[in-house]
């Protein structure tokens, strides 16, 4: 059967721009980070959190290695949204497919990407999105919030989609002290200024995920201050999470009442909370669909 190619980049802006047949208020916003900064952890937790918290929440990855979900899988990865277009048009996909529910009821989407060496891996995110809206995916399942949990090395425009059209009012970014992840920071944040200008989004502040290196607090302070922003959460370095992660399981099922699970839920609230601070609504802080 013949690969189906996704539509050309101007065919994407061009269905962004049409009217939703219906809209649902959600809260949206996206965790970018270098790649093995823990973005993928933090948003795992997070999702756990709210869901526990009563929220209805969909975690959607768009990272090429297509693990962002897997935490809350019991590591068990789904099939990805890109390698089922590549068998059919976004039009025949099912909802069933593309969505999987995983622990605490956290509706889980992978975006995927392209075989090694073979086309862009901001196209898998374009084509998750374009499928999802497609099948009417936001209204269908009324997610009270949707976290997209985005790989920040490189901030292409594939890889930008979240933010550059409206999708994820919020941009949080997992630093730690370390000098890469703190580089890695300024460029999304730059990305994220750019956007910014247009009212898509802004930057929420920084998670500080600490790897305990020389003079980390202060260097991700002076970056927050740079950047003109908050240290919305900080999350020690903690051997309750590397033992969680080689068991296959997030925090709060593996140490629920242990202190780093209170930090992510104490994350998973400051989140929120920084999606609705007065400045942010002015921009309006939920996106319909």
């Amino acid at each position: 059967m013949p690969i189906v190619e996704s539509p050309t980049l101007d065919t994407v802006f061009f269905d962004y721009d049409r009217k939703p047949l219906s809209r649902h208020p959600m809260t949206c916003f996206a965790i970018y980070g270098k790649g093995g900064i823990g973005k993928s952890t933090t948003a795992a937790n997070v999702a756990l959190a709210l869901a526990q918290s009563g929220k209805r929440v969909m975690l959607i990855g768009c990272d090429p290695k297509a693990d962002s979900t897997a935490l809350l899988r019991g590591n068990d990865k789904i099939e990805t949204v890109l390698s089922l277009l590549r068998t059919r048009h976004k039009s025949q996909l099912h909802l069933e497919e593309m969505v999987t529910q995983g622990k605490g009821g956290v509706l889980c989407v992978e975006a995927g990407g392209p075989r090694p060496g073979v086309g862009c891996a901001g196209r898998g995110i374009i084509a998750a999105f374009e499928a999802l809206k497609a099948q009417d995916a936001f209204n269908v399942y009324r997610p009270d919030v949707v976290i997209f949990d985005v790989l920040g090395d490189v901030v292409c425009g594939g890889f930008a989609m979240p933010i550059r059209d409206g999708w994820a009012k919020n941009v949080f970014i997992v630093t730690s002290g370390e000098n890469m992840a703190i580089h890695a920071a300024a460029n999304i944040a730059v990305a994220v200024d750019t956007y910014a200008e247009r009212g898509y989004a802004r930057l929420g502040g920084l998670i500080l995920n600490c790897r305990d290196v020389p003079r980390e607090v202060e260097k991700v302070e002076e970056l927050a201050s740079d950047l003109k922003t908050q240290i919305v959460g900080r999350l020690p370095r903690s051997e309750v999470v590397q033992t969680a992660d080689e068991l296959r399981l997030t925090v709060l099922e593996h140490a629920p009442h242990s202190e780093m699970a209170e930090h992510y839920r104490t994350l998973a609230k400051a989140l929120l909370d920084a999606c609705a601070t007065p400045d942010n609504q002015a921009k309006s802080n939920t996106f319909t669909f």
